[in-house]
């Protein structure tokens, strides 16, 4: 999940571009393979659920996940699965969120407020009511945890270590997959994996590693879910991470309403544009779309057990 939203819709003295740049793209050419968005914001789009789920389904994409990044959110996510058949969830606190909590939030970021700093009872607190979330039937994976040296300092980095080991044994304890969000910190990252004990199942959320990595991650059997960027002009290390990735621990996301595919760049992202991502996945892994699309829908539904 990245820090800003993309803007729906202009001001009526927008220009022409300027309207055309917040509009949603149009629907790509429905998949002939249906497949399952594995990693969504649904909260932070425009139009409501419904509306999605009806747009992504009439391209072929039948099933999404729902993703959580604070408490709210993720009670949030645990509230939509439960209300529509075709929505999973994964509930957690956002790397970022766990530096919030322990050392205060003055500019309000999190979408709860600014808040005073709470050490670390409020972020063991807030982690317990996680792990409650996390036994609900609907919720199928703990995450999005682990750390982001982008956004959060050196003052942070001990409260989001605490927080990703948490989350790693609240996956472990309810059997839930772990979905992992790594921004520069892939040493630490895989590190405190092999400390903790990894859980079964271990889902690298927008994958930004390096095919050296990607080897790594698939002798270990963790899952790399590759998002919009890997169509960007200067992500070639995603394509050539993706090119070595086994097609059996692959999956496809759109982390909307971030990272919009080429050539939609900068324009509102959601679910229904799966089809560019994978599209764009099948040329470098050189096999049929239909191919690919049968694979990551097979590994998503197996990941997330529906």
């Amino acid at each position: 999940m990245a820090k800003t939203a993309s803007t729906p819709g202009g001001s009526g003295k927008a220009s022409g571009a300027q309207k055309e740049k917040g509009a949603p793209p149009p629907p790509p050419e429905p998949l002939r393979v249906p497949v399952a968005d594995s990693h969504t914001h649904l909260d932070m789009q425009s139009g409501t659920v419904e509306e999605a789920l009806a747009k992504a389904a009439s391209v072929g994409v039948t099933t999404v996940v729902q993703v959580g990044c604070d408490l709210a959110g993720s009670r949030w996510a645990a509230e939509t699965a439960a209300a529509h058949e075709s929505v999973w969830a994964t509930v957690a606190l956002h790397p970022n969120e766990a530096p919030r909590i322990v050392l205060g939030d003055p500019d309000g970021w999190s979408r709860q407020g600014a808040r005073e700093p709470g050490g670390d009872a409020a972020l063991d607190a807030a982690l317990d009511r996680i792990a409650a979330l996390a036994a609900l039937p609907q919720v199928r994976g703990v995450g999005e945890t682990g750390l982001d040296y982008f956004r959060t300092g050196p003052e942070g980095m001990a409260a989001q270590e605490r927080s990703f080991r948490r989350h790693i044994a609240i996956a472990k304890e309810h059997g839930k997959a772990l979905v992992i969000h790594d921004r520069e910190a892939h040493d630490d990252v895989l590190r405190v994996l092999t400390e903790e004990g990894a859980p079964d199942t271990v889902v690298f959320h927008c994958y930004s590693g390096d095919a050296a990595m990607a080897k790594i991650c698939a002798e270990r059997g963790y899952y790399m879910s590759f998002a919009g960027n890997i169509t960007f002009k200067n992500a070639q290390p995603l394509r050539d991470a993706l090119a070595v990735a086994p097609l059996d621990l692959v999956l496809v996301e759109t982390d909307a309403p971030f990272l919009t595919p080429v050539p939609y760049r900068g324009r509102p992202n959601a679910p229904y544009l799966i089809p560019l991502t994978l599209r764009a996945m099948a040329e470098v892994k050189g096999v049929p779309e239909d191919t690919l699309a049968t694979a990551v829908a097979a590994n998503t539904a197996r990941v997330f057990g529906y």
